[in-house]
């Protein structure tokens, strides 16, 4: 039955309006991205199967183009809506982490940093500058590579620190095997970083390591 056919408080659309979105499964949030069912099947259905053949929702939202547009119910257009919907999410954590201080909203930092970082195939290393009141001057991708003294160089970070004139930073990378745990070689490449800066008289306020739905923080470990 198509879902117009439904009882208005069981349509996806009309239930989130009413109640909001934590009151919807998952499939009915994607039923809504989805918008269109197919014959024999309601945008619900289609969710529902599309849920257990990629295993979860974190896979099917960062699955490649083919393998999405191959799917029963689904083709460009729907790809389009769930990473425009997925760069949208992105969006919103780096502006909450972006207004007032850095430091004052860890939480919306930690969860820019696992959105951006925690799906990527490849490690990257990134910085968030700072100014003196500890607030975003700018997030940027340093790196890509392994995370080891021959792939970061202090001498550029400090370069880019000092054009932006940031008082402090945090640093991020992530390990695509899921594991958050900081190796010999994230501690010696922090340590040298940290040194570089202090020079210049350039705070090192944490070093965040991401990981399968884990953050690890160097500056609550005593790392730093």
């Amino acid at each position: 039955m198509s879902i117009r056919h439904w009882p208005t408080a069981d349509r996806p659309r009309e239930k989130l309006l009413a109640f909001g979105g934590r009151a919807l499964s998952e499939a009915e949030l994607l039923a809504i991205l989805i918008r269109n069912g197919t014959k024999g099947q309601s945008a619900v259905d289609i969710a529902r199967t599309l849920l257990t053949e990629f295993g979860s929702l974190r896979e099917l939202l960062t699955a490649d183009r083919e393998r999405i547009c191959a799917a029963r119910g689904l083709g460009s257009s729907q790809y389009a809506t769930m990473q425009a919907a997925l760069e949208l999410a992105r969006r919103h954590y780096q502006q909450l982490m972006s207004t007032g201080s850095a430091l004052a909203n860890p939480k919306a930092t930690r969860a820019f940093l696992q959105m951006r970082l925690r799906d990527l195939p490849h490690e990257v290393f990134c910085v968030v500058f700072l100014d003196n009141r500890n607030r975003v001057i700018a997030f940027e991708e340093l790196f890509r590579g392994t995370i080891d003294g021959a792939s970061v160089h202090p001498r550029e970070v400090v370069k880019e620190a000092l054009s932006r004139n940031a008082a402090a930073v945090i640093f991020a990378h992530n390990h695509p095997s899921g594991v958050a745990e900081p190796s010999q070689a994230d501690e010696l490449i922090t340590r040298r970083l940290k040194e570089a800066l202090s020079l210049v008289d350039i705070r090192v306020v944490d070093h965040l390591i991401v990981g399968d739905g884990v953050c690890v923080s160097f500056a609550e470990r005593g790392l730093l």
